[in-house]
């Protein structure tokens, strides 16, 4: 049996703002998916018979990456990722995928982060209709703290580069990496799961709706941009007050763009006064707001009395890895 691994992920800064070139700051976090894969008589999938078009990520992966044609696979998922709430949970599931495939096809061969970023951003695309930022496949796959822009970063460590032709045009970005002091393991990061399903399609449409009705809001953005400035420095440094006032400066921005939400502001407001920060992660709409912290349980228990569901993370856990039968 081959299995993998494969995080979920948080962006700490630079939503919405990234879309318009602006750098985006993303953490892998330690849950994820895990994917294991056997041989057996028929195709299935968590016990049930696979159909590969209800399952698109898993699909292109097999047909148009591996193109695979052996024996029918059994494969099992388990996730502890909360679905379509802005943690990456369908590109940890495409790099876990990745990751098992190649293990029992290549039985000893070493994982490449790089090639596995790729591929599941491939199946991003595809399943996003041409559609998709690198962003969560390769924050997934090289752990740690990942900046993805539309040019390399300064004072990151640039990996790679990635591009997407796109029903708008050639889309391309720099993938770079942050080197995390050490004295910030002494913060963790809280998210909250406000129990609503976000859509990013939706929501990036809605910004860009909203910005063509008031053009001045597109100052927010160059804004977002400066705190992302402000924030990545700070995690340079080590100075997690610094980054949790950060959060909280991207957070009003985003409100401002009118993604937030009532339950995103509920929770919010409840880990505030116990972190060092607070902001929603991702789209917005729903989905999960992120605290900064070095009481997590505090926090955290601070969140589920308002409603919400907690998850308890390290800032910046490894990435895309083989697990062991």
């Amino acid at each position: 049996m081959a299995r993998g691994f494969a995080p979920g992920k948080c962006i700490l800064f630079g939503e919405h703002a990234v879309v318009y070139g602006h750098p985006a700051v993303a953490v892998a976090i330690d849950s994820g998916v895990r994917v294991s894969i056997e041989e057996s008589r028929e195709w299935t999938l968590e016990g049930m018979p696979f159909e590969p078009s209800r399952h698109p990520h898993i699909s292109h992966i097999l047909n148009r990456v591996f193109q695979y044609d052996g024996t029918p696979l059994r494969m099992e998922v388990e996730s502890d990722l909360f679905s379509a709430a802005g943690l990456g949970s369908s590109a940890a599931l495409s790099n876990a995928i990745g990751a098992a495939l190649q293990a029992h096809i290549n039985p000893g061969q070493p994982l490449d982060p790089i090639a596995l970023a790729r591929m599941g951003h491939s199946a991003e695309a595809m399943a996003q209709k041409g559609r998709a930022s690198p962003t969560d496949t390769a924050t997934s796959a090289l752990g740690g703290c990942i900046v993805v822009s539309g040019e390399h970063v300064q004072g990151t460590r640039h990996v790679f580069d990635a591009e997407l032709e796109t029903p708008e045009g050639l889309r391309e970005w720099s993938i770079n990496t942050v080197e995390l002091p050490d004295n910030l393991s002494e913060a963790w990061l809280v998210i909250g799961f406000t129990g609503e399903m976000s859509s990013t399609g939706k929501m990036v449409a809605g910004v860009a709706n909203l910005l063509e009705e008031q053009p001045e809001l597109r100052d927010e953005m160059d804004a977002i941009a400066k705190i992302t400035s402000a924030g990545l420095t700070a995690m340079s440094a080590g100075n997690l007050e610094a980054i949790g006032m950060a959060m909280d400066a991207c957070h009003e921005k985003l409100r401002l763009l009118g993604v937030s939400s009532p339950s995103l502001e509920s929770l919010v407001e409840a880990a505030r006064p116990h972190s060092l920060g607070a902001k929603l992660t991702g789209s917005g709409g729903g989905g999960c707001m992120i605290a900064l912290a070095r009481d997590p349980q505090r926090v955290a228990e601070a969140i589920e009395v308002a409603g919400g569901k907690p998850l308890v993370s390290r800032l910046g856990a490894p990435g895309v890895r083989l697990l062991e039968d």
